[in-house]
């Protein structure tokens, strides 16, 4: 079940941090861009003029005077998200799944008292979740539930899409499923599955746990590989489009799939990882390269954007 993937590293096409740096993001993100996808609060008001469906928002609590109001402001909400404006990797989210006499119960099972949501939002507004731990904004959203397609291959949590977005064009795509040893969180870094997808059908090829391919779930026991995601055209447009939204040529687009609601949303990153390419067992510099090749024209819209990707990177693995 378990083998190296590092055997494909020293092959051409990885793409390194430092040129990634250097080459991609210096070049293609304008800093005065950076707040557009660095503020969640900016980057839903921004999605909904590109009609871009998001989790919908409830609250927003931008001072500490504001923080013992928080029960008012959810009334008749008994499950709900709590996050930080300017937070990343998923630092500082606290997900509620029911409101009971006790306090508020999280989807581990654990509750929090009054105090405790208190002292965790008045967190959140002194900055020690945000990027340069400048003082910040904490946002309520609806709770995801998470659509039946990854329910066999998730522990807990809210499995994840994270695709990169070159000059507007898909070029590589995962699928990041929660674990025990990531408390169920859709973090790599916290222990949680990187799932290659197929960019031409959106079908997971491949799957790597710490560093490990597997082929299996470690806490279900399921088959990763072979799942179909549903609505895998529209994701990829959705993603296409955050480029013509925010003007970043180096993009990371992470969507959920919501139960009721289909392709949401979640977050934008400027700044995205390259774990991708060992989820995936391929270097994504060659796709990069290919798109700087593509002809004009098929930088014109999104849809076309999408649908030259998907023929030439289909099979691409």
């Amino acid at each position: 079940m378990i083998a190296s993937p590092f055997s494909w590293l020293g092959k051409a096409g990885v793409l390194g941090m430092n040129r990634r740096n250097a080459e991609y993001i210096m070049r293609w993100n304008p800093r005065s861009r950076y707040p557009l996808v660095d503020d969640k609060i900016i980057t839903k008001e921004l999605a909904a003029r590109h009609e871009i469906p998001t989790p919908p928002l409830i609250h927003v609590i931008r001072h500490h005077g504001e923080v013992k109001g928080f029960g008012e402001n959810l009334a008749g909400h008994k499950e709900f998200a709590v996050k930080p404006a300017r937070g990343s990797g998923g630092e500082g989210i606290v997900l509620i799944k029911d409101v009971s006499d006790k306090g508020y119960i999280k989807q581990n099972g654990d509750i929090l008292t009054e105090d405790d949501i208190f002292y965790h939002i008045s967190s959140i507004l002194s900055g020690i979740y945000s990027l340069g731990a400048l003082e910040d904004r904490a946002i309520i959203e609806e709770l995801i539930h998470p659509a039946p397609v990854f329910a066999a291959v998730t522990y807990r949590g809210v499995p994840d899409i994270r695709i990169i977005v070159y000059r507007g064009i898909p070029a590589m795509a995962m699928v990041r499923l929660p674990t025990r040893a990531s408390d169920g969180k859709a973090n790599l870094h916290q222990g949680a599955i990187g799932a290659g997808l197929d960019i031409c059908a959106g079908v997971l090829l491949k799957a790597v746990h710490r560093n490990e391919v597997v082929t299996h779930h470690p806490d279900t026991g399921n088959p990763v590989t072979g799942i179909a995601v549903p609505y895998w055209e529209k994701i990829m447009t959705m993603a296409a489009r955050a480029f013509d939204m925010t003007g970043l040529g180096y993009l990371g687009v992470d969507m959920v799939m919501d139960e009721r609601r289909g392709p949401l949303l979640l977050e934008l990153n400027a700044r995205p990882g390259i774990q991708i390419q060992l989820a995936n067992g391929i270097g994504l510099r060659n796709r990069l390269d290919k798109i700087d090749t593509a002809p004009e024209y098929v930088f014109i819209t999104p849809e076309g954007r999408v649908r030259w990707a998907r023929e030439v990177f289909c099979g691409d693995s």
